[in-house]
């Protein structure tokens, strides 16, 4: 008996709220005047009742009448679980939604329709609350419910859109391979509450779907995952607060749902290995890209040049190569490369292949040989460089001096160094240069002495002091640099304590999009920001696990989720808030804060 009046239960329960509602507004004439209506549209009728059983697998409609006219904003937020292998079609006649499918429905099976942001009204644009809709096409409707959050993996805030995704399938090819058990979209909030599941063992999983085809692509798609399986203990109750839908800048109600796991998105190492891009960059330089990380390649080499005039260099994580070739002879129209390496072939095996890559002559170098001497820029026959000295970071940065090309002579103690006092005393420096390891073009000129602020500090790159691989000489040339004076900036003190890792420690701004500064410790010690702006800050501090100084991602397959990155709460905001004019300390025992996780 209960069982044949559940959906009689569950449509009460829907449509008495909505009577009263109704009464509020008369939305069934025009508006003739008066305050602007701001109330949304709302259901009063559906066919099948919620709570329908025994729903038929094919000719399937679902039917809901609104109290008013409306208009579908977003059709991709009508969105069915377990998702079908084509996409259901939704359609407006008059006040009535309709629902309907290109392919049957599987049976013994329940199925909910979730609608958020996915309506308005058709004369204000009100948009309609959000309603989870529940049928089933076996004799019964499951009964339980698992919730949790959606985060970036590198900034921690909330994902919205994300498809979270239930297996029943607990292999790990699964989630490649075919469509959910259960699926549902996360909300502003990153949150998301899948209802109406069974009692079982499930994996689960969240992606940022590109395609929108409910599978996962590691080519193109974020995800996320819970490192063990999981089975659901919350049984359904309309009244819980995950069921309910909230306005999303109610922020007291929308922080009380209950999270049952955390998920943090991010995005794959590919697992093939193949050549992906050529480049070549100017007449003796070229670069080309792999699909994966840290590509084995057995042997290359350029034809008509030896192998000791033949410069590489790879990026940090091995999936890019830069090259140079080190001579001064006319370079051919077209450079012919030859890569030895392993590719993946169509079983997934990594296995030897040779590559034969053509580089033709950049547009602009083509033209370029054929100006006359006048129109040849100075850059053209120059040994390029940049000299960069940020007053802000030249403290912790130093002097950075790029080359455009690797540089086969240097001297770089006609380097000159000097610096004024606040009373133009002027003295020399010394210094020190650091060969960047992860860029052969890329040197740090570090001086010795503390820099004081009121002094001005001069670089000269005298004439001449390098050559490059195309054999042309530098230009002479100078930065003058002084540290911040404004007596608004403000400087923020880090002091680290308990560490017991390797972490790297990020200075990020309001909105977590830009790093700022940078440190790198394993030890306990006392980090410097000065010459802040007033505002808030962010500190974000990530386990290097491997020790290789790089914030690593995850892998799916080989379960490992990404290092743990956290950002430094004070009084319960992830930001620290510096005022003008300020010395800001800030201890942060990073064993404890770790110990959170």
């Amino acid at each position: 008996m209960i069982k044949r009046l559940l959906p009689i239960l569950i449509c009460a329960a829907v449509f008495l709220p909505m009577i009263f509602v109704h009464s509020c507004a008369n939305t069934t004439q025009a508006p003739t005047g008066g305050d602007k209506d701001t109330i949304p549209p709302f259901i009063i009728g559906i066919n099948p009742l919620p709570g329908s059983v025994n729903v038929p697998c094919e000719g399937t409609k679902l039917v809901f009448k609104f109290d008013e006219y409306v208009t579908i904003k977003e059709q991709k937020n009508i969105f069915l679980s377990p998702p079908l292998e084509k996409p259901l079609k939704a359609k407006i006649k008059e006040k009535f939604l309709v629902i309907s499918f290109d392919c049957p429905l599987d049976s013994n099976t329940t199925y909910t329709l979730n609608m958020s942001d996915a309506l308005a009204d058709n004369n204000e644009g009100n948009l309609f609350p959000g309603y989870t809709y529940v049928f089933s096409t076996g004799p019964r409707i499951d009964s339980l419910l698992v919730t949790g959050k959606v985060l970036d993996c590198n900034t921690l805030k909330a994902v919205k859109g994300a498809t979270v995704m239930l297996y029943k399938d607990l292999s790990d090819s699964a989630v490649f391979l075919h469509r959910p058990t259960a699926a549902v979209k996360t909300d502003d909030w990153g949150y998301f509450c899948l209802p109406y599941i069974a009692d079982t063992l499930y994996r689960l999983y969240a992606i940022k779907d590109e395609s929108n085809n409910n599978i996962y692509d590691p080519d193109s798609d974020l995800v996320g995952f819970v490192d063990s399986v999981i089975r659901p203990v919350v049984r359904v109750v309309d009244t819980l607060p995950e069921m309910l839908k909230y306005d999303m800048t109610d922020t007291l109600m929308c922080e009380a749902r209950r999270v049952d796991y955390t998920m943090r998105l991010f995005r794959e190492k590919p697992s093939k290995q193949f050549l992906v891009n050529k480049v070549r960059t100017a007449d003796r330089a070229a670069y080309i890209t792999f699909q994966a990380p840290y590509v084995w390649i057995d042997s290359l080499w350029v034809k008509g040049y030896k192998a000791d005039q033949l410069i590489s260099k790879f990026n940090i994580l091995q999936d890019s190569l830069l090259l140079w070739i080190n001579s001064r002879k006319p370079a051919p129209d077209t450079l012919h490369l030859y890569v030895n390496y392993r590719k993946t072939d169509s079983l997934g095996v990594l296995q030897p292949a040779m590559e034969h890559i053509r580089l033709p002559m950049p547009e602009g170098k083509r033209v370029l040989q054929k100006m006359s001497r006048k129109n040849i820029k100075k850059e053209d026959t120059t040994c390029v460089f940049k000299l960069n000295a940020p007053p802000e970071k030249v403290e912790q940065s130093g002097f950075e001096l790029t080359f455009s090309y690797p540089i086969i002579y240097e001297k770089f103690d006609s380097l000159q160094f000097t610096y004024l006092n606040p009373k133009q005393k002027e003295f020399v420096g010394e210094y020190t240069v650091e060969k960047d390891t992860a860029d052969l073009c890329r040197y740090i000129i570090r001086p010795k002495e503390k820099m004081l602020p009121g002094y001005e500090y001069k670089l000269k790159v005298p004439h001449h002091a390098f050559r490059d691989i195309n054999g042309f000489w530098s230009d002479s040339t100078d930065v003058k640099v002084s540290l911040p004076s404004d007596d608004k900036l403000s400087t923020l003190k880090v002091v680290l304590t308990e560490l017991d890792r390797k972490i790297i420690v990020d200075l990020l701004d309001e909105k977590r999009k830009e790093v700022l500064r940078q440190y790198i410790v394993d030890k306990d010690c006392s980090l410097l920001f000065p010459y802040l702006k007033e505002g808030q800050y962010s500190i974000r501090i990530t386990d290097d696990g491997n020790r290789n100084s790089i914030v690593d991602t995850g892998s799916l397959l080989e379960h490992r989720q990404p290092e743990a990155v956290l950002f430094f709460s004070v009084g319960g905001k992830d930001f620290i808030e510096i005022p003008p004019s300020a010395e800001v300390e800030q201890e942060i025992n990073v064993k404890t804060l770790f110990g959170q996780l």
